[in-house]
């Protein structure tokens, strides 16, 4: 996807936002939902002016930096390689912050369902196409898994990022079938798979590392 089409979408998904904000602010209350605990209860609130633009303006943030990132980095050669993936990375999470701000402004205008069985299908395809991306990434300073030791070799790089993959791509299938079952089970589906699999590929890297500097 080109970085000029990638533009449009994002602006046109922000503006669509900004738009249903003024539709219904009126009807909106004052003070709204802002947080979900395990069981799908809401146990945080926000004032209206900030349930309703602070999203927008947070996409908006990340955007621009998302811009800036292949243009700053020492190696920005390496993201050129698969700066087609990261555009389309860049609309996916543009479209899942707005998604879960949408699902936010539905329950305050009085719709009732279950957040978690709303949210996590979206995030489960989100962590399948992260686990997709970190397959097709090179090294650099920014985009991927960053340890000391993938960053200072090409080969470390590579391999945990191919394991890396699989292990996203593994935590997005149990995220999204999280999504049938609500409460605490959904959250330990989701969060003890992302966690480990961030923590193993840490682990893994600089086991990596350290066999080929043996083998040098």
């Amino acid at each position: 996807m080109s970085t000029k089409l990638t533009t449009i979408l994002v602006l046109v998904l922000i503006a669509a936002a900004v738009i249903a904000g003024v539709l219904f602010w009126d009807q909106l209350p004052e003070q709204m939902a802002s947080h979900w605990n395990e069981n799908d209860q809401v146990d945080g609130y926000m004032s209206k002016f900030w349930g309703v633009w602070m999203m927008p303006l947070i996409t908006l943030g990340m955007f621009a930096l998302f811009l800036v990132i292949p243009n700053i980095d020492p190696l920005k050669a390496n993201i050129a390689q698969f700066r087609g993936v990261f555009n389309l990375f860049i609309v996916f999470i543009t479209s899942f912050m707005l998604y879960i701000h949408g699902l936010t402004l539905a329950w305050s205008l009085g719709y009732q369902f279950r957040m978690s069985a709303a949210m996590l299908p979206f995030m489960g395809i989100l962590f399948i196409f992260v686990g997709y991306m970190l397959r097709q990434a090179k090294r650099n300073f920014f985009i991927g898994i960053r340890t000391p030791w993938t960053l200072s070799s090409d080969t470390v790089w590579d391999k945990t990022h191919q394991l890396g993959s699989w292990l996203f791509i593994a935590a997005g299938v149990f995220a999204f079938a999280g999504s049938f079952f609500g409460g605490t089970t959904a959250m330990w589906l989701t969060l003890v798979p992302v966690m480990g699999s961030s923590l193993f590929v840490v682990v893994y890297s600089f086991v990596l590392y350290q066999r080929e500097m043996k083998g040098q």
